[in-house]
């Protein structure tokens, strides 16, 4: 086969020579812009992963860069006068340069053609005279380009300016992140060893930061400067290097994010930068593009055409970019919002440093170092006032008011659609009783209505009548007598969600008949099959407010612990809140503050009736899940902040479900962000939920300062005991076991040691 790759670093050269080893018969000629010691990168990482995979690919190659390695452990973390070490990372570092060197002597030791200094002008050329052509040519693909509506790019250019330099200072015992304070706010470096002599020194801030220094109007000199003086301590004297001093205008360049719809073109691929990026704080480019060209290399031998070579190449590999993509976005949006952390104690902040990608969570760091692990949960404990232990942050207790929780574990509000005429029935005490028993710290109840008319469905529980504070109360008893679990009221109005069928019949469908009048801020339907609720004029208000101030009265006196207003998920206070609902035109519509007003109301009508000693929280959705459109993250900052300052003491914070336009994004706690930016920004005590199911998702969010208390549901729907079984999974045996079930803990507690080969 003849096969040209047009572009020669290390995606287009591992091509070749992964190809070549397959079939010295192939042609391949490589072809690059620059001069062959040309690059505008310091160092690169890997991961001894791909080492592995390199050597079991070419092992000539494979050693002689083994040869030239700098391996480290540890990972340091300089912040507000302290370093932090922790070990177990394992990286290694080598010169772009001496990468590139290695591999263009491979690839002339079997046979490849190497062309330098030769310009990419006419790629239709090279697709006619070549039976496969790599493209290779990096982020600014001329490839890409040119076949721009085939390929479909997805270019995101991300939020922060960084500058690649070098430094003949010693990092050789730490991957190490430094930050500074400055006049003009944060700057921070990632260093790390990549020969005896060089570091990799990448300068990075926010856009405002390198506004106001003025970075865009200096020479190259002057910038380094700059850099050299807010890291003079760090620098042991040495300079700051730059090997793009032949690049005209600022070296400093926003990180731009490649995403391809496809990757292939008849017989055209892209390959490494060209087809996906991976942000430099992962380190994991590089490691896109070699392990790239060993997936293609093999699918284009084994497979019979190069359609379907290519087709598998991106049926297999676009899985492992995407995944690697995901930790990369995430690792960047962290060091994007960095400033938001940089208050956080050094501890907390190292740990929320290193598990930023996701990619390394709570156990996982105690595979790699269990020493500082257990010094941070130690710490963790101490700031909960406890002293001399080291559990899990999830088993840390919490206090809200005069409320202390016994750990950070919440049974999130679950619908059960079982109640009668708005009475809470057996069902509701079994279910609530067994999640009580479980370990959880809190227990909600699910949305409990204010009105018959302010219900969701025919099935759901109210507080409006002294029956079902009856009924409300023997559970409360119950709970407190048998448990030392604390219960949550949790009170809702249905607003234009209102008078729909039951869960498992079809979701927020109207009834077949029986429908019963809707109340919202604006006469919206929920759908169009949904009937047109009364647009609330000064009366209804008043009424819906006396509502909710009575049923509280009737939570209080049941003993309930606390008590949260439901202001999301579209429901009534909810449709004030989002403008996609809220139309009108009076002081109740239009800017957030008219929009917050009467939900602002309904919750200082509230916490007037609710017991001084005893905490309130609130439940919102940060963000309608539509673009351009709606409350976004920026808007949800302001909501929780009027909420806090009316008195809520902590932020439910869920997401979505107030629009039928919404279009969500899915995935592992992929609503903890929102939490995590209120708690960080607002300086307000937040709940995260959605998607939480494992241990490690509960101490990861807690232990990163992400939030205070952590919500799960469906995994309770699965397991009322969730909370007793996850301590007992990860070898915590001081948790409180009702007593008749004694024998059972021992014995779970038994199996958990075994499979761990303790026993």
């Amino acid at each position: 086969m003849n096969i040209a790759c047009l572009g020669g670093g290390p995606a287009g050269l591992y091509f070749a020579i992964s190809a070549k080893l397959r079939n010295p018969d192939h042609h391949i000629v490589v072809i690059e812009r620059n001069r062959p010691n040309d690059t505008f990168g310091w160092g690169v990482v890997l991961s001894d992963e791909t080492l592995d995979n390199l050597a079991a690919n070419d092992p000539v190659s494979a050693e002689r860069i083994r040869e030239h390695f700098a391996y480290w452990d540890d990972i340091a973390v300089v912040h507000r006068g302290h370093r932090t070490v922790s070990t177990g990372h394992g990286f290694c570092g080598i010169g772009r340069r001496q990468l590139l060197v290695l591999l263009q002597e491979r690839a002339r030791e079997l046979g490849i053609e190497l062309q330098f200094e030769t310009e990419v002008t006419d790629v239709d050329t090279y697709r006619r005279e070549f039976d496969l052509v790599i493209a290779s040519d990096g982020i600014h693909s001329k490839v890409r380009t040119a076949y721009e509506s085939v390929f479909k790019p997805d270019i995101d250019v991300r939020a922060c300016k960084f500058v690649w330099l070098g430094t003949r200072q010693k990092f050789d015992d730490a991957f190490t992140f430094i930050f500074e304070k400055t006049e003009h706010g944060w700057v921070w470096a990632h260093a790390y060893q990549f020969d005896d002599e060089t570091a990799t020194f990448i300068v990075e801030c926010s856009q405002q930061t390198w506004d106001a220094f003025g970075f865009g109007d200096m020479t190259q000199d002057e910038s380094i400067a700059t850099c050299e003086r807010i890291f003079k301590a760090h620098l042991g004297g040495h300079a700051l290097m730059s090997n793009a001093r032949h690049v005209r205008g600022s070296a400093w360049i926003n990180f731009p994010r490649v995403l391809c719809e496809r990757w292939s073109h008849e017989n055209i691929v892209l390959m490494g930068d060209a087809a996906a990026t991976a942000h430099f704080s992962i380190g994991s480019g590089t490691k896109l593009a070699l392990e790239s060209a060993i997936a293609l290399a093999d699918y284009v031998e084994a497979e019979p055409t190069l359609a379907e070579a290519f087709q598998r190449y991106e049926d297999e590999r676009r899985l492992q970019v995407l995944r690697l993509q995901s930790a990369a976005r995430n690792s960047t949006e962290w060091f994007e919002n960095v400033e938001r952390y940089l208050d956080l104690d050094p501890v907390q902040f190292n740990y929320a440093l290193l598990t930023r990608s996701q990619r390394i969570s709570h156990e996982n760091l105690r595979l790699r170092d269990p020493a500082w692990l257990s010094s941070a949960e130690a710490w963790f404990q101490q700031q909960a006032g406890v002293s001399g232990s080291d559990q899990a942050p999830m088993f840390a207790p919490y206090r809200l008011r005069d409320l202390t929780l016994k750990n950070r574990v919440v049974v999130s509000p679950m619908a059960q659609y079982k109640a009668v005429d708005g009475l809470p029935t057996d069902w509701h005490f079994v279910h609530y009783a067994e999640r009580a028993k479980g370990g959880a710290g809190l227990v909600y109840t699910e949305m409990t209505c204010v009105t018959p008319e302010g219900r969701i469905t025919p099935g759901c529980p109210g507080l409006y009548t002294d029956e079902q504070a009856n009924e409300w109360r023997r559970l409360v008893d119950f709970v407190h007598a048998e448990t030392d679990a604390k219960l949550c009221m949790q009170l809702g109005h249905s607003g234009p969600k209102g008078s729909t069928q039951l869960g498992w019949q079809e979701m927020d469908a109207p009834l077949p008949e029986g429908n019963w009048p809707l109340l919202a801020a604006s006469d919206i339907p929920w759908s169009e099959r949904n009937q047109i609720p009364k647009a609330m004029d000064r009366d209804d208000m008043d009424r819906t407010t006396a509502d909710f101030v009575r049923a509280a009265e009737r939570a209080r006196d049941a003993g309930f612990d606390m008590l949260e207003l439901h202001a999301a998920h579209g429901y009534l206070l909810s449709s004030f809140i989002t403008p996609l609902t809220n139309r009108r035109t009076d002081e109740y519509g239009g800017s957030l503050d008219n929009r917050l007003r009467y939900p602002l109301e309904v919750f200082r009508a509230v916490r007037a009736v609710w017991p001084e000693n005893r905490p309130m929280s609130v439940r919102i959705s940060a963000t309608d899940w539509v673009d351009g459109d709606g409350v976004d993250p920026s808007e949800a900052v302001e909501i929780a902040r009027a909420f806090r300052d009316a008195g809520a003491d902590i932020c439910d914070v869920s997401a979505g479900q107030t629009s039928t336009r919404a279009r969500p994004v899915y995935g592992r706690m992929f609503q903890t962000p929102f939490a995590d930016r209120i708690r960080n920004e607002v300086g307000m005590p937040t709940m995260a939920v959605g998607n939480i199911f494992d241990p490690d998702h509960v101490n990861s969010i807690l232990m990163a300062g992400r939030a205070d208390l952590v919500c799960l549901a469906r995994p309770h729907l699965a397991d009322p005991y969730w909370t007793l079984h996850a301590a007992a999974r990860i070898g915590n045996d001081q948790q409180v076991w009702p007593a008749p079930y004694l024998a059972g803990r021992d014995q779970l507690l038994r199996l958990a040691q075994r499979d761990e080969g303790l026993i």
